[in-house]
C-alpha cells in the first residue's frame, strides 16, 4: 500500500516546473546567446561575413543541437527523478561550449572564410564553402565524442589533468582574453566598465543594490551604455542600431553539405580533435560534479547526450558543439529542477528556427559580448591552476606558450598587417644564425593545442620522476611532427608526408623532429641512473 507521503513525494518528483527553473532558464538562456552573439559578431564584424549564411544557414543547424541536447537531458533527469523518487533532482544543463566555440569562429571559420576569398572566391561562396567546413568539423568532433564516450576514463588516465586543463587555458588566455579584450576597447567607455563591472561581480563578489542579479543587470547596463553613447553621437565612430528583428522560418533539414566541407577540414585537424577530446573529458568531470550534488546520472548517458547533439547539428548546419555545463550544482542551488532545460532548448531552437535568436544577437553589441568572453578567459585559466597539482603549475604555464606563437601566426597571415610577399620574404630569410624567426613562430602555432598536451604531458611526467614515460611522449611528439600533425610547416598547417618535403620545409621538419629525438634520447640515459623511476605504464 502506498503511504501519502510517497505519494506526495513521487507527484513532486513528476512536476515539470517548479518556481527555481525560471532563475535557471535566465542563466542558461543568457550563455547561449552570449555564445552565439559572439560567434556572429566574430564573423560578421571582424571577419566581414555575409550576415545571411550566418543567421539563417549556421544559426538554425546550431540552436537544434542546443534543442536535442537539453530535451534529452530533460528526460534523464525525470528519469532518475521517477527512479529514486526524488523531487530534488536537478537536470544537467547543456549549450554551446564557450571556449571550442569561440575558437571556432576565431580559428577556424574566419581564417578558412579569408583563405576563400583570397583564392578568389565571391564573399557569397566563400561563406557557403566556410558553413560546409563548419558542418563538417561538427561531424568529425561528434564522431570522436561518440567513439571517446566508451573510452573517457583512459584518457583521462593516459593525460595528465595539467594537459587537459592547460591546453585549453592557453588558447582561454591568449586567443580568448587578447582578441575579444581588443574588440571591447575599440568602445572603451563601455568595453572597459563593462569589464571592470564583471570583475566587481564576479571576482570580488561585490555587492549589488537591493540584491540584484549581478551578470544580467552589468549585460544590460553595458547595452544601455552603448546605445545610449551611440545616439548622442559619443560612442562608436560611424554607429549604426541595427534593424528591428526579422521573424523568417529557416528549419535546419538534414543534409549532406558536411561531406563537401569533409576534405577542407584536413589542415584543421590538430584544432578539432583536441576540441572534440576536450569535450569528453569535460562531460567526465561535470558528471562527477552532479554526482558529488547528489544526482547520478551515467557518464556514458551525458557523453553519448552531447556527440549525439553534436553530430545533429553538423548534419543540419551547425557550426558549434554542445557540451554539458560545469554549473550544474549552481543550478540546483538556484532551485533549478527538470523544466529549466526545457524551457531552454525550446527557446534557443525554436528561436535559432523563426529567426528570434538572431534578432535578438543583432542587437548585442560586440563591446559588451567581449568582456564576457575575457572573464570567461580569466575564469577557465584560473580553474585550470586551482585543479592541477601544485608542482604541475610550471609544466602547465609552459604549454601556454603554443598558443602565442599561433596568435602571432594569426596577425602575420593578415594582408592588413603585412603584405604576403613580404611575409614570404621572412619567412625563407636565412642569417646565419638559425631558422627563420617567422617561420618559427608559423611552424610552433601549427597544431598548438596538441603540441600543448604533449609538452605539458612531458614535462609532468619528469617532475613526476617517470622519464620513461616522457621518453615515449617525446617520441609520439617526433612522429606527430613528421606529418605535419604538429609543427606543420605546410602554408595552411595541413598534414604532408616528410619524404615529399623540400628545401627549407623538409629542413624544419627534421630540425624539429631531431629536437624531439635528442631530448627523449637524452631522458632515457637519465633514467638509467640509479633510484630513477623507469614507470611507462600508460593504461
Amino acid at each position: 500500500m502506498t503511504t501519502p507521503t510517497a505519494t506526495a513525494t513521487a507527484t513532486a518528483a513528476n512536476r515539470w516546473f517548479v518556481p527555481g527553473d525560471w532563475n535557471g532558464f535566465f542563466g542558461l538562456v543568457v550563455d547561449n546567446l552570449s555564445i552565439l552573439a559572439f560567434i556572429a559578431a566574430a564573423l560578421i564584424g571582424i571577419f566581414g561575413f555575409p550576415a545571411d549564411v550566418v543567421f539563417q544557414r549556421m544559426f538554425p543547424g546550431t540552436a537544434l543541437g542546443v534543442l536535442i541536447g537539453n530535451l534529452i537531458y530533460t528526460a534523464l533527469a525525470r528519469r532518475l527523478a521517477a527512479r529514486s523518487g526524488r523531487a530534488d533532482v536537478t537536470a544537467m544543463p547543456l549549450g554551446l561550449d564557450a571556449p571550442t566555440s569561440i575558437g571556432m569562429a576565431l580559428l577556424v571559420l574566419g581564417p578558412a572564410f579569408v583563405g576563400y576569398k583570397a583564392a578568389g572566391l565571391d564573399p557569397h561562396a566563400g561563406a557557403i564553402a566556410t558553413w560546409k567546413l563548419g558542418m563538417a568539423s561538427l561531424v568529425v568532433m561528434g564522431v570522436l565524442k561518440f567513439l571517446l564516450s566508451f573510452a573517457g576514463a583512459w584518457v583521462t588516465r593516459v593525460l595528465p589533468r595539467a594537459a587537459l586543463l592547460g591546453s585549453i587555458a592557453g588558447v582561454a588566455l591568449v586567443l580568448m582574453g587578447f582578441f575579444p579584450l581588443i574588440e571591447a576597447l575599440r568602445v572603451p567607455v563601455v568595453g572597459f566598465v563593462t569589464l571592470g563591472l564583471l570583475l566587481y561581480v564576479l571576482v570580488a563578489k561585490g555587492r549589488l543594490p537591493f540584491r540584484l542579479p549581478g551578470v544580467p543587470l552589468v549585460f544590460a547596463f553595458g547595452t544601455a551604455l552603448y546605445y545610449a553613447l551611440g545616439f548622442a553621437g559619443l560612442g562608436a565612430p560611424g554607429f549604426v542600431p541595427p534593424a528591428a528583428v526579422q521573424w523568417h522560418l529557416a528549419f535546419p533539414w538534414p543534409s549532406l553539405g558536411f561531406v563537401d566541407g569533409l576534405p577542407a577540414t584536413l589542415p584543421y585537424l590538430p584544432l578539432l580533435l583536441p576540441f572534440g577530446l576536450l569535450m569528453v573529458v569535460g562531460g567526465i568531470n561535470v558528471s562527477e560534479s552532479a554526482r558529488a550534488a547528489g544526482d547520478d546520472y551515467s557518464t556514458r548517458d551525458i557523453l553519448l547526450t552531447e556527440a549525439f547533439s553534436t553530430l545533429a547539428a553538423g548534419i543540419c548546419g551547425g557550426v558549434a558543439q554542445t557540451t554539458p555545463y560545469i554549473g550544474q550544482p549552481a543550478y540546483k542551488h538556484m532551485g533549478a529542477r527538470q523544466g529549466y532545460t526545457l524551457l531552454t532548448g525550446l527557446f534557443i531552437g525554436l528561436g535559432g528556427m523563426l529567426g528570434l535568436v538572431s534578432g535578438l544577437v543583432q542587437w548585442l553589441p560586440l563591446a559588451v559580448l567581449a568582456p564576457i568572453i575575457v572573464y570567461v578567459a580569466i575564469d577557465i585559466t584560473t580553474q585550470a591552476f586551482e585543479a592541477t597539482p601544485r608542482q604541475h603549475a610550471a609544466a602547465m604555464v609552459l604549454g601556454f606558450l603554443p598558443s602565442v606563437a599561433y596568435m602571432l601566426a594569426i596577425k602575420l597571415g593578415n594582408p592588413a598587417w603585412i603584405a604576403p610577399e613580404k611575409l614570404a620574404e621572412l619567412a625563407g630569410a636565412l642569417d646565419g644564425h638559425g631558422l627563420p624567426e617567422v617561420a618559427v613562430i608559423k611552424t610552433l602555432g601549427n597544431g598548438f593545442i596538441i603540441t600543448s598536451m604533449l609538452w605539458i604531458t612531458s614535462v609532468v611526467a619528469m617532475i613526476d620522476g617517470r622519464l620513461r614515460r616522457a621518453c615515449v611522449v617525446l617520441l609520439v611528439a617526433a612522429t606527430l611532427t613528421a606529418f605535419g600533425v604538429i609543427h606543420s610547416v605546410d602554408p595552411r598547417g595541413g598534414l604532408h608526408l616528410p619524404w615529399q618535403l623540400q628545401g627549407l620545409a623538409s629542413t624544419i621538419n627534421l630540425q624539429f623532429m631531431a629536437a624531439y629525438l635528442a631530448l627523449a634520447a637524452a631522458l632515457a640515459l637519465l633514467s638509467l641512473q640509479p633510484g630513477a623511476n623507469p614507470e611507462v605504464t600508460l593504461d
